[in-house]
């Protein structure tokens, strides 16, 4: 039987290692885009080896990352078999990340600790499971030293543009084929099922003319103020559709970014922008993309000599809950609610990942890792993004607890 006392310990005795583990992740930028990524791989892999542990570099071919609006992608995988038998579980941790943004009180690269949290861009989201994940393995090995089964890390870089050549490229390459598999997400639930996301770039022609003539022209940002009411008229429709998965609410819609024109004194012949479409898991993705298709067209019909372009940019399914994540889903509300003082609850979240991905191939997963209650509170893709040590810590024990159990 597993002294989880003396996993505990091993943990509590390395923790300060763990955080400067961390820092030295942050201070490597992962803003995507650009998203040149290889760098960042190639540092945590050299952080890796100073532990121990061998990681396998994965890098995906230039021209595919290129076409795919990518600089560089390198994957990691670090691999321990312990003995034959037992069960292959996978801990995937993305770490490409948004661009900083404004607003920070504190460097965004510099992992700078204050009032107990980490702060910096992917501090929270996923860095930290970088670290929670790399010293579960250690001290699963440290401490309760299997003697069956295998652990993979999976260290990807793809997660902000869908995941396909982050962990959609290890599994199609046959890289991978874990039993179970946990990635990275926060300490006060257990995530069992997400929504999914459809993002489109739609671009509205009109021509353009001398504001003095306005008349030979046909305005874009007239057409598409159009397109914009109806499809914010959706968001009113959506709220009457309701999911039964605890955690998400309802579909919604969002547009993110517009851009158009060439100068204050000039009809604008073409508007741009793009928007994003969360979709909760009992929805058909095809009839989404469907429908707001159809409700552009419509719109952009009512305006005499308007057309229409429309890109998907991003297909990302739902996650559905795989009947084999039992044993994992079990195993973290046990340590959880331990090391936290709460019940840990098994539910779904409105955010998506790229756990789908294994969740697609077979592989049983769930979300669970360092971080606050909710998104709002870690700050993700906002200025100050921070994680709490203490979190961090917990989160590293009921990982390393967990995986002990199931390789027992």
């Amino acid at each position: 039987m597993t002294d989880y006392a003396k996993l505990d310990a091993w943990i509590d005795a390395h923790f300060d290692e763990e955080v400067q583990f961390l820092q030295q992740l942050v201070q490597v930028p992962t803003d995507t885009p650009p998203g040149n990524n290889a760098p960042h791989a190639e540092r945590t892999a050299e952080l890796l080896k100073d532990f121990g542990l061998d990681a396998e570099k994965h890098a995906v071919p230039a021209q595919e990352v290129k076409d795919y609006g990518l600089e560089s992608i390198t994957n990691l995988i670090v691999r321990r078999q312990y003995g034959s038998g037992g069960r292959t579980v996978a801990l995937n941790a993305h770490g490409d990340v948004v661009p900083p943004g404004e607003g920070w009180t504190h460097d965004p690269y510099g992992g700078e600790i204050e009032g107990g949290s980490l702060y910096g861009r992917a501090a929270a989201v996923s860095k930290s499971d970088f670290a929670s994940f790399t010293f579960a393995l250690r001290a699963l090995e440290a401490v309760a030293k299997p003697t069956q089964g295998s652990i993979e890390l999976h260290f990807t870089y793809d997660e902000e543009f869908g995941g396909i050549l982050g962990p959609g490229w290890l599994l199609e390459k046959g890289l991978t084929k874990p039993d179970l598999m946990i990635a990275a997400g926060f300490s006060y639930e257990v995530v069992t099922a997400h929504n999914g996301c459809l993002q489109m770039e739609v671009t509205v022609h009109g021509k353009m003319a001398h504001a003095a003539v306005p008349t030979t022209g046909v305005d874009a940002l007239q057409g598409a103020t159009k397109i914009l009411n109806a499809l914010y008229a959706q968001n009113t429709l959506y709220q009457q559709v309701t999911s039964k998965v605890e955690g998400i609410t309802h579909p919604y819609l969002n547009v993110g970014r517009i851009e158009g024109g060439t100068n204050t004194n000039v009809v604008p012949g073409k508007v741009v922008f793009k928007l994003d479409r969360r979709m909760i898991p009992e929805e058909n993705p095809v009839e989404v993309e469907a429908n707001i298709r159809q409700v552009i067209a419509d719109a952009a019909a009512e305006s005499a000599g308007i057309t229409v372009e429309i890109k998907r940019m991003l297909l990302a399914n739902s996650m559905k809950p795989l009947a084999g994540n039992q044993p994992l889903v079990d195993a973290i509300q046990k340590h959880g609610g331990e090391l936290f003082g709460e019940p840990i609850k098994a539910m779904g979240t409105p955010l998506y990942t790229d756990v789908r991905l294994y969740v697609e191939a077979g592989i049983p997963g769930v979300i669970y890792g360092a971080g606050p209650r909710t998104v709002l509170e870690s700050h993700a893709k906002r200025s100050d993004e921070r994680v709490v040590l203490e979190d961090l810590r917990r989160a590293t024990k009921v990982v390393a607890r967990t995986l002990a159990d199931l390789l027992a």
